[in-house]
C-alpha cells in the first residue's frame, strides 16, 4: 500500500491538480482556503526564486493596500511545527502583504510532499516568467539531485523538452560571476549559452556588456576565440593525415549513423578512439538514444 502511495505522489502525480492550484483565479473559494495570521506563514527556504524586484514589490504593496490580496497564497503545514505554514507559491504576495501591514492573509492549504512543493514553486514562477534562467536551472537541478529525477521525466512533468532542460542546466557550468550577471539581468541567457564553450567566459562577458554585443556577435566571438586557440597549437600536436582506409571507414560509419564520425589511431596502431559529432542537442539526444537502446 505504501509503495502505491509513494508512486502516486511522485513527480508529475496529479500534475493537472497542481497546475489548477497554480492557475487559481483571483477570489476563488476553495474548500480548504482560509485566512490565517500573517506571522504563522513562513517562506520556503528552497524557493527557486532568489531575486525580488524592489519596484515590483512596491507596486504590489500599493495594490494590496487598495484592494487586498486577490489571489490566495498556496501553503502547506510546516513539518514539526504547530500552527505554522510554509509558502509553496506566492512569496511575493506574502512579502507585499507584510509591507502593507496586513494582519491576516488568505491561504489555500495543501498537504504537499517535498517534491510536489518544489515542483509547484517552479511551475508557478515559470508560468509567471518570474524566474531568471539561473534560478530556473537551479530549480531543475534541485529536483534532479534531491529526488533523483531524470531530465526526461522532469521535462515530461513540466511540459519541457529534454533538450530544453539539458540546455538550461548547462548554464550552471559557467563561473559564478557570469551566472550572477545573468541573474541580475545584465547578461541574457542567450549570451550565457554562447559563452558555455568559451575558455574565458568571464573576460568575454565583460566585453559583451562593454560593447553591447548581440547574441549572434557573441557566438562569432566565441567561435573566433576557439579557432584562434586551435591555430596556436604546436604543429607537433597536430594529427597526421589519415590513410585511405581510415577515411573510407569514417565515411561508411557517418553514412550509416547519420552523424559525422572521426576515427583516430594511436601511434602503436593497436588502439584509438571513435568520435561522434553533433550540431544540436536534439542530435545528441538521438545519439544517446541509439547507444542506450
Amino acid at each position: 500500500m505504501s509503495d502505491k502511495r509513494e508512486t502516486r505522489r511522485g513527480l508529475g502525480r496529479g500534475l493537472s491538480a497542481l497546475m489548477a492550484d497554480v492557475d487559481l483565479p483571483p477570489n476563488t473559494n476553495r474548500g480548504s482556503d482560509r485566512r490565517v495570521p500573517i506571522e504563522q506563514v513562513e517562506p520556503n527556504l528552497e524557493q527557486p526564486r532568489r531575486h525580488f524586484s524592489k519596484s515590483d514589490l512596491e507596486d504590489l504593496t500599493a495594490s494590496i493596500k487598495a484592494k487586498g490580496v486577490l489571489q490566495p497564497i498556496i501553503v502547506r503545514p510546516k513539518p514539526s511545527s504547530v500552527n505554522k505554514f510554509e509558502i509553496v507559491a506566492g512569496e511575493r504576495r506574502w512579502r507585499a502583504s507584510q509591507a502593507a501591514q496586513l494582519h491576516e492573509i488568505p491561504v489555500i492549504i495543501r498537504d504537499y510532499s517535498d517534491t510536489e512543493m518544489l515542483e509547484v514553486a517552479i511551475i508557478e514562477n515559470i508560468q509567471r516568467a518570474d524566474l531568471n534562467s539561473i534560478e530556473e536551472a537551479a530549480g531543475y537541478r534541485q529536483l534532479m539531485n534531491r529526488f533523483g529525477h531524470t531530465q526526461e521525466k522532469l521535462g515530461e512533468a513540466l511540459g519541457k523538452s529534454r533538450s530544453y532542460i539539458a540546455n538550461i542546466l548547462r548554464l550552471l557550468n559557467l563561473p559564478q560571476d557570469v551566472q550572477d550577471l545573468v541573474a541580475e539581468g545584465t547578461l541574457s541567457a542567450g549570451h550565457a549559452r554562447a559563452l558555455i564553450t568559451s575558455n574565458n567566459p568571464q573576460i568575454l562577458a565583460d566585453q559583451i556588456i562593454k560593447d553591447g554585443l548581440t547574441v549572434r556577435e557573441t557566438e562569432r566571438l566565441v567561435k573566433s576565440e576557439t579557432q584562434s586557440k586551435a591555430a596556436q597549437k604546436p604543429s607537433k600536436n597536430r594529427k597526421k593525415e589519415k590513410d585511405a582506409d581510415t577515411r573510407a571507414l569514417e565515411s561508411d560509419l557517418s553514412a550509416s549513423l547519420g552523424f559525422p564520425v572521426s576515427i583516430s589511431h594511436s601511434t602503436s596502431g593497436e588502439s584509438g578512439e571513435i568520435v561522434l559529432h553533433y550540431n544540436t542537442l536534439d542530435q545528441l539526444d538521438d545519439i544517446c538514444g541509439r547507444l542506450t537502446g
